[in-house]
Protein backbone atom coordinates (compact mmCIF):
# COMPACT_ATOMS: atom_id res chain seq x y z
CA UNK A 1 0.00 0.00 0.00
CA UNK A 2 1.34 3.81 -1.01
CA UNK A 3 0.36 6.37 0.52
CA UNK A 4 2.15 9.45 -1.63
CA UNK A 5 3.24 11.25 1.61
CA UNK A 6 6.87 11.98 2.82
CA UNK A 7 7.19 12.62 6.78
CA UNK A 8 9.25 15.32 8.35
CA UNK A 9 10.07 16.35 11.91
CA UNK A 10 8.56 20.06 12.77
CA UNK A 11 6.12 22.11 11.86
CA UNK A 12 5.04 23.06 8.35
CA UNK A 13 7.36 25.34 6.40
CA UNK A 14 10.47 23.92 8.22
CA UNK A 15 13.42 23.01 6.31
CA UNK A 16 12.75 19.86 6.52
CA UNK A 17 9.44 20.23 4.71
CA UNK A 18 11.14 22.84 2.21
CA UNK A 19 13.87 19.34 1.54
CA UNK A 20 10.43 17.20 1.04
CA UNK A 21 9.44 20.10 -1.45
CA UNK A 22 12.42 19.85 -3.56
CA UNK A 23 13.27 16.66 -3.34
CA UNK A 24 10.05 14.82 -3.74
CA UNK A 25 7.44 17.78 -5.03
CA UNK A 26 4.84 15.41 -6.06
CA UNK A 27 4.14 13.90 -2.48
CA UNK A 28 2.43 15.25 0.36
CA UNK A 29 4.68 16.50 3.44
CA UNK A 30 3.19 14.82 6.60
CA UNK A 31 4.96 17.01 9.84
CA UNK A 32 5.74 14.91 12.78
CA UNK A 33 6.70 16.28 16.25
CA UNK A 34 9.80 13.73 16.64
CA UNK A 35 12.45 11.85 14.78
CA UNK A 36 11.32 8.98 16.32
CA UNK A 37 7.11 10.14 14.97
CA UNK A 38 8.97 10.66 11.49
CA UNK A 39 10.13 7.22 11.74
CA UNK A 40 7.38 5.26 12.99
CA UNK A 41 4.68 6.79 10.57
CA UNK A 42 7.00 5.23 7.60
CA UNK A 43 6.74 2.16 9.52
CA UNK A 44 3.37 2.28 10.17
CA UNK A 45 2.66 2.69 6.66
CA UNK A 46 1.32 6.62 6.94
CA UNK A 47 3.88 7.37 4.83
CA UNK A 48 5.97 6.21 1.92
CA UNK A 49 9.52 7.81 2.79
CA UNK A 50 11.04 9.62 5.80
CA UNK A 51 12.97 13.07 5.52
CA UNK A 52 15.84 13.27 7.78
CA UNK A 53 18.55 15.71 8.61
CA UNK A 54 21.58 13.94 9.45
CA UNK A 55 24.18 16.98 8.93
CA UNK A 56 24.95 20.32 8.58
CA UNK A 57 28.28 22.32 6.81
CA UNK A 58 28.36 24.60 9.64
CA UNK A 59 27.04 23.09 13.16
CA UNK A 60 28.13 19.25 12.07
CA UNK A 61 26.11 16.12 12.56
CA UNK A 62 22.43 15.82 14.06
CA UNK A 63 22.17 15.34 17.51
CA UNK A 64 21.24 11.67 18.09
CA UNK A 65 19.99 11.06 14.13
CA UNK A 66 22.87 8.08 13.78
CA UNK A 67 21.78 6.40 16.49
CA UNK A 68 18.23 5.92 15.48
CA UNK A 69 19.60 5.14 11.42
CA UNK A 70 20.40 1.98 12.52
CA UNK A 71 17.18 1.27 14.54
CA UNK A 72 14.65 2.44 12.41
CA UNK A 73 14.33 -0.78 10.20
CA UNK A 74 14.22 1.80 7.24
CA UNK A 75 16.68 1.97 4.15
CA UNK A 76 18.45 5.13 2.82
CA UNK A 77 17.07 5.88 -1.22
CA UNK A 78 18.56 8.59 -1.38
CA UNK A 79 20.03 12.19 -0.34
CA UNK A 80 19.08 15.80 -0.76
CA UNK A 81 21.75 18.95 -0.28
CA UNK A 82 19.48 22.05 0.89
CA UNK A 83 20.66 25.25 1.37
CA UNK A 84 19.93 27.50 4.11
CA UNK A 85 18.08 30.72 3.31
CA UNK A 86 17.02 32.64 6.17
CA UNK A 87 14.50 34.50 5.50
CA UNK A 88 12.76 37.37 8.06
CA UNK A 89 9.02 37.21 8.25
CA UNK A 90 6.91 39.93 10.05
CA UNK A 91 2.92 40.49 10.01
CA UNK A 92 1.57 42.31 6.65
CA UNK A 93 2.36 45.63 5.66
CA UNK A 94 5.62 45.75 8.50
CA UNK A 95 8.13 47.71 7.64
CA UNK A 96 11.70 46.54 8.31
CA UNK A 97 11.83 49.80 10.71
CA UNK A 98 9.65 48.31 12.76
CA UNK A 99 10.79 45.08 13.83
CA UNK A 100 12.37 45.14 17.40
CA UNK A 101 12.66 41.51 18.12
CA UNK A 102 13.42 38.32 16.06
CA UNK A 103 12.33 34.86 17.07
CA UNK A 104 13.50 31.32 15.96
CA UNK A 105 15.59 28.08 16.96
CA UNK A 106 19.16 29.49 18.71
CA UNK A 107 20.78 27.48 15.36
CA UNK A 108 19.28 30.04 13.22
CA UNK A 109 19.53 33.02 15.46
CA UNK A 110 23.53 32.66 15.48
CA UNK A 111 23.66 32.42 11.32
CA UNK A 112 22.16 35.68 11.31
CA UNK A 113 24.31 37.85 13.94
CA UNK A 114 25.95 40.25 11.31
CA UNK A 115 22.24 41.24 9.91
CA UNK A 116 20.47 41.86 13.44
CA UNK A 117 23.64 43.84 14.80
CA UNK A 118 23.39 45.88 11.72
CA UNK A 119 19.41 46.73 11.59
CA UNK A 120 19.23 46.62 15.66
CA UNK A 121 16.86 43.64 16.29
CA UNK A 122 17.18 41.70 18.90
CA UNK A 123 16.90 38.13 18.91
CA UNK A 124 15.17 35.66 21.17
CA UNK A 125 14.61 31.94 21.72
CA UNK A 126 11.51 30.43 20.05
CA UNK A 127 10.85 26.40 19.75
CA UNK A 128 11.98 25.99 16.09
CA UNK A 129 12.20 27.90 12.95
CA UNK A 130 8.85 27.19 11.58
CA UNK A 131 6.87 27.09 15.27
CA UNK A 132 8.67 30.86 15.79
CA UNK A 133 6.81 32.03 12.57
CA UNK A 134 3.36 30.46 13.47
CA UNK A 135 3.77 32.43 16.79
CA UNK A 136 4.54 35.48 14.84
CA UNK A 137 1.33 34.88 12.90
CA UNK A 138 -0.64 34.14 16.13
CA UNK A 139 0.44 37.45 17.77
CA UNK A 140 -0.94 41.11 17.21
CA UNK A 141 2.54 42.49 17.51
CA UNK A 142 4.66 44.65 14.77
CA UNK A 143 7.60 44.98 16.51
CA UNK A 144 7.89 41.13 16.60
CA UNK A 145 9.64 38.93 13.30
CA UNK A 146 10.54 35.16 12.77
CA UNK A 147 13.53 34.01 11.01
CA UNK A 148 12.53 30.88 9.30
CA UNK A 149 12.76 29.38 5.48
CA UNK A 150 10.79 31.18 2.58
CA UNK A 151 8.27 28.68 2.77
CA UNK A 152 6.95 29.39 6.22
CA UNK A 153 5.61 33.03 4.95
CA UNK A 154 3.83 31.16 2.27
CA UNK A 155 1.97 29.29 5.01
CA UNK A 156 1.77 31.09 7.62
CA UNK A 157 0.67 34.60 5.56
CA UNK A 158 3.55 36.43 6.61
CA UNK A 159 5.85 39.07 4.49
CA UNK A 160 8.88 38.62 4.01
CA UNK A 161 11.12 41.88 5.47
CA UNK A 162 14.52 40.65 4.03
CA UNK A 163 16.20 37.53 1.99
CA UNK A 164 19.05 35.38 2.17
CA UNK A 165 20.08 37.32 5.67
CA UNK A 166 22.51 34.34 6.87
CA UNK A 167 25.88 35.12 7.59
CA UNK A 168 27.55 31.97 5.41
CA UNK A 169 26.24 31.93 1.71
CA UNK A 170 27.31 28.29 1.45
CA UNK A 171 25.38 27.01 4.69
CA UNK A 172 23.68 23.41 3.77
CA UNK A 173 21.90 20.76 5.33
CA UNK A 174 22.65 17.08 4.14
CA UNK A 175 18.92 15.01 4.36
CA UNK A 176 18.41 11.51 3.98
CA UNK A 177 15.31 10.05 2.03
CA UNK A 178 14.37 6.35 3.73
CA UNK A 179 11.95 3.91 3.00
CA UNK A 180 10.66 0.44 4.46
CA UNK A 181 12.42 -1.28 1.42
CA UNK A 182 16.15 -0.77 -0.15
CA UNK A 183 16.53 -0.46 -3.48
CA UNK A 184 20.09 -1.33 -4.82
CA UNK A 185 18.77 -1.51 -8.28
CA UNK A 186 19.82 2.27 -9.42
CA UNK A 187 23.18 3.00 -10.86
CA UNK A 188 24.16 6.67 -11.51
CA UNK A 189 27.96 8.69 -12.36
CA UNK A 190 28.50 8.87 -8.40
CA UNK A 191 26.97 6.14 -5.91
CA UNK A 192 26.75 6.43 -2.23
CA UNK A 193 26.75 3.43 0.14
CA UNK A 194 25.97 4.30 3.75
CA UNK A 195 26.68 1.24 6.68
CA UNK A 196 27.31 1.26 10.42
CA UNK A 197 30.06 -1.60 12.21
CA UNK A 198 31.56 -2.30 15.09
CA UNK A 199 35.09 -3.45 15.42
CA UNK A 200 36.10 -6.92 17.03
CA UNK A 201 38.03 -6.59 20.19
CA UNK A 202 41.13 -7.13 18.85
CA UNK A 203 44.41 -4.60 18.81
CA UNK A 204 44.22 -2.12 15.99
CA UNK A 205 41.37 -3.54 14.63
CA UNK A 206 39.88 0.04 13.18
CA UNK A 207 43.33 0.70 11.52
CA UNK A 208 42.62 -2.89 9.84
CA UNK A 209 39.33 -2.66 8.77
CA UNK A 210 40.06 0.56 6.58
CA UNK A 211 42.83 -0.96 4.89
CA UNK A 212 40.49 -2.64 2.68
CA UNK A 213 39.57 0.33 1.68
CA UNK A 214 42.75 1.79 0.72
CA UNK A 215 43.95 -0.99 -1.02
CA UNK A 216 41.03 -1.46 -3.23
CA UNK A 217 41.05 2.51 -3.91
CA UNK A 218 37.39 3.14 -1.86
CA UNK A 219 37.10 6.54 -1.46
CA UNK A 220 35.71 6.88 2.08
CA UNK A 221 33.33 10.45 2.16
CA UNK A 222 32.69 10.13 5.75
CA UNK A 223 33.32 8.20 9.25
CA UNK A 224 31.95 8.89 12.56
CA UNK A 225 31.83 7.26 15.42
CA UNK A 226 29.55 6.99 18.74
CA UNK A 227 28.55 4.84 21.70
CA UNK A 228 26.13 2.48 22.06
CA UNK A 229 24.03 2.77 24.95
CA UNK A 230 25.91 5.34 26.74
CA UNK A 231 28.25 3.23 27.55
CA UNK A 232 32.64 3.93 26.21
CA UNK A 233 33.35 0.76 25.51
CA UNK A 234 30.59 -0.14 23.08
CA UNK A 235 31.67 2.39 19.74
CA UNK A 236 29.71 2.10 16.79
CA UNK A 237 30.88 3.78 13.94
CA UNK A 238 28.67 5.05 10.45
CA UNK A 239 30.70 5.29 7.32
CA UNK A 240 29.71 6.76 3.53
CA UNK A 241 31.69 5.23 0.53
CA UNK A 242 31.25 6.36 -2.59
CA UNK A 243 30.26 3.26 -4.80
CA UNK A 244 27.89 -0.01 -5.15
CA UNK A 245 28.71 -3.09 -3.38
CA UNK A 246 28.97 -4.83 -6.37
CA UNK A 247 31.24 -2.72 -7.75
CA UNK A 248 33.93 -5.43 -7.52
CA UNK A 249 36.63 -2.94 -5.20
CA UNK A 250 33.69 -2.00 -3.09
CA UNK A 251 32.88 -6.02 -2.53
CA UNK A 252 36.11 -6.93 -1.60
CA UNK A 253 36.70 -3.77 0.73
CA UNK A 254 33.26 -5.28 2.62
CA UNK A 255 34.50 -8.38 2.72
CA UNK A 256 38.09 -7.38 4.23
CA UNK A 257 35.94 -5.11 6.51
CA UNK A 258 33.35 -7.93 8.02
CA UNK A 259 36.45 -10.14 9.00
CA UNK A 260 37.09 -7.39 11.42
CA UNK A 261 33.58 -6.41 12.33
CA UNK A 262 31.06 -8.08 14.71
CA UNK A 263 28.46 -6.63 13.29
CA UNK A 264 28.06 -4.68 9.69
CA UNK A 265 24.65 -3.52 8.24
CA UNK A 266 24.22 -1.71 4.96
CA UNK A 267 21.89 1.12 5.65
CA UNK A 268 21.18 2.23 2.03
CA UNK A 269 23.03 2.18 -2.02
CA UNK A 270 21.74 5.39 -3.38
CA UNK A 271 23.16 8.21 -6.01
CA UNK A 272 24.87 11.08 -5.09
CA UNK A 273 22.76 14.71 -5.27
CA UNK A 274 24.45 16.22 -7.97
CA UNK A 275 25.11 19.17 -5.00
CA UNK A 276 27.60 17.57 -3.52
CA UNK A 277 30.15 18.61 -5.56
CA UNK A 278 29.01 21.67 -5.34
CA UNK A 279 29.11 21.38 -1.42
CA UNK A 280 33.12 20.00 -1.94
CA UNK A 281 34.68 22.52 -3.79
Amino acid sequence: MTTNRIAFQGEPGAYSHEACRKARPEMEALPCRTFEDVIEAVRAGKADLAMLPVENSTYGRVADIHHLLPESGLHIIDEAFVRVHISLLALPGTPLTAIREAMSHPVLLGQCRNFLREQGIHGITGADTAGSAKEVAARDNRSLAALAAPLASEIYGLDRLADEIEDRQNNTTRFLLMSREPDHSRRAEEMLTSFVFRVRNIPAALYKAMGGFATNGVNMTKLESYMVDGVFTATQFYADIQGHPEDPAVRRALDELSYFTSMLEILGVYPADPLRKTQEQ
